[in-house]
């Protein structure tokens, strides 16, 4: 279920997912909130293109650590690949 940032308190939460596109954003905001995940969802910029780089701006996807190898079993299983730092 999408949380606020308050709901995990000062825990430094992991970076499971980076989305590009607002419809894949969507998809997995249902996808992890059926699976009855927490996760917090913020917009951020990242650096995109091959021949011409630009920031960009994508969901970001944040889970407690102590839930996050889980969380990304479960995201593998329905079709997603987590980011990996």
């Amino acid at each position: 279920m999408r949380r606020e940032p308050d709901f995990f308190g000062d825990v430094d939460l992991a970076l499971i997912y980076v989305a590009k596109r607002l419809k894949e954003a969507l998809r997995l905001e249902k996808f992890l909130t059926e699976a009855g995940v927490d996760y917090l969802v913020e917009t951020d910029t990242y650096s995109g293109g091959v021949l011409f780089k630009s920031e960009r701006v994508g969901a970001f996807f944040y889970v407690a650590p102590g839930t996050e190898e889980q969380v990304r079993t479960v995201m593998s299983g329905g079709g997603f690949r987590p980011y990996e730092p």
